[in-house]
């Protein structure tokens, strides 16, 4: 981000860093007072918190705060150069210590992309006695990794079908490609979903019976077509990059309720746009415990460079997700 802490001097680069204040210290806001760096946080393992509750995902018991991977892997959702922050201040040893404190929080589970990153930071995270268990989404595709060597690589739970991918091939007429894609990674000896932000998507795989052990769903529907975007009220959680409707979380959700298998919300702060007071958060969390299934989970992207947000996403989870077997 550079060094420079001068005042902007003129309204457009004023307004810029108002936006990018939001997204730095609002991503995810009011999250506890110690960064996890401040704190002396390492990546040693053992989890000192009481136990969250927890769905079951196949054989695996996971709890329904997942750690989502978009910071980790510099994807603001608010622009490039607060991409490069996010870049900056996630190195690997910085991943190995956050997915370590988030274990010891009681966060079981990381949900992330890049394998060919991943695999080392995993292996190492593990050989200091790390059970943290990993949902790699993935895009299929010429040119990425096969999923045998993606297993072989993290030595996931489940791999799941990469959600703006799903949207573009289903509108395409390409559904085959992503249901070919499940069929591999099911003979791959891991389970297998679907992500995707148009809740249609979810609801043809459910219609069509597809053999998927879970869904990845988007509180956003966010892939809309130009056409689409047009026929939309003009009532928007925020509109930074992206239009964010304010209807779409109830949509998505209305969909997730009526599936059998588990799903993991995810975006449900709107990519850091709902993080600017700290009741908007905990109401965003309150929400989307309360209008999925109890099988469900939320998969929570969490960027600790100024704020302690582990802890308060744990506490919100522990606030509105009822601790019992399900």
């Amino acid at each position: 981000m550079g060094s420079n802490t001068g005042k902007p001097q003129n309204p457009e680069r004023r307004e810029f860093l108002s936006q990018l204040s939001v997204a730095a210290t609002g991503s995810m806001l009011a999250f506890g007072r110690t960064s996890v760096a401040a704190s002396g946080g390492s990546a040693d393992v053992g989890s000192s918190a009481p136990p969250l509750a927890t769905i079951r995902l196949g054989e695996h018991r996971v709890a329904r705060l997942i750690a989502g991977s978009n910071p980790t892997s510099g994807y603001s959702y608010m622009g490039p150069i607060m991409d490069r922050h996010m870049k900056e201040y996630f190195t690997d040893d910085r991943i190995a210590e956050f997915l370590g404190r988030c274990e010891r929080e009681g966060v079981n589970a990381h949900q992330g992309s890049r394998p060919e990153r991943m695999g080392p930071i995993l292996r190492t995270l593990r050989q200091r006695g790390s059970r943290i268990k990993f949902i790699c989404l993935h895009a299929g595709g010429q040119g990425k990794m096969p999923v045998p060597k993606v297993v072989t690589e993290t030595q996931p739970i489940a791999i799941v079908h990469h959600g703006g991918v799903t949207d573009r091939l289903f509108r395409e007429g390409k559904s085959n490609e992503v249901h070919d894609f499940v069929k591999r990674v099911k003979d791959a000896g891991v389970l297998a979903g679907v992500s995707a932000h148009n809740p249609d998507c979810i609801k043809r795989i459910a219609d069509e019976g597809w053999k998927v052990d879970l869904f990845m769903t988007c509180f956003y529907y966010l892939t809309r077509t130009k056409d689409e975007l047009e026929k939309m009220p003009p009532v928007v959680t925020a509109q930074i990059g992206y239009s964010f409707f304010a209807s779409d979380p109830l949509a998505m959700t209305e969909v997730a309720r009526q599936v059998d298998q588990p799903c993991l919300g995810f975006k449900i702060l709107a990519a850091g746009r709902m993080c600017d007071k700290a009741y908007k958060v905990e109401a965003a969390f309150k929400f989307a415990f309360e209008h999925l299934k109890p099988t469900d989970g939320v998969i929570v992207g969490m960027y600790p460079r100024f704020d302690d947000q582990i802890s308060q996403n744990v506490g919100y989870t522990r606030k509105f997700a009822a601790l019992r077997d399900t």
